[in-house]
């Protein structure tokens, strides 16, 4: 069920695509989980999170392309997208708006959520 107006979810998800596709738009965090495991699956779940398109009502009710789950050599990870003011103190009145938010992309182990 979308609560915002079309226009700013597809915004949003425009926003949330261009950082998990390019890495570019905000901040990546990897958990402890994630920075244990040997470069190369890193690597490949970098690549996966990137290629994530599954989308669906199920894991994007709100359509905001915030969050997902990929699988990748065995290990399951989640990827979420927050979105804090510019001092990344506070939660951004506006998530639509890039010039008041800065997103950030947590990749973690499914364990640790």
């Amino acid at each position: 069920m979308q609560t915002a107006p079309d226009t700013t979810i597809t915004r949003i998800a425009a926003l949330n695509d261009r950082l998990r596709q390019t890495y570019w738009g905000g901040k990546v965090m990897m958990t402890p989980g994630i920075t244990a495991l040997p470069e190369d699956t890193q690597h490949a779940i970098f690549r996966a999170v990137q290629e994530f398109d599954t989308f669906t009502e199920d894991n994007d009710p709100y359509g905001e392309h915030d969050f997902g789950k990929v699988v990748v050599n065995g290990v399951s990870c989640f990827w979420k997208i927050s979105y804090y003011d510019n001092r990344l103190e506070y939660g951004s009145e506006d998530p639509a708006n890039p010039d008041i938010t800065t997103r950030v992309l947590t990749i973690m182990l499914t364990s640790e959520y």
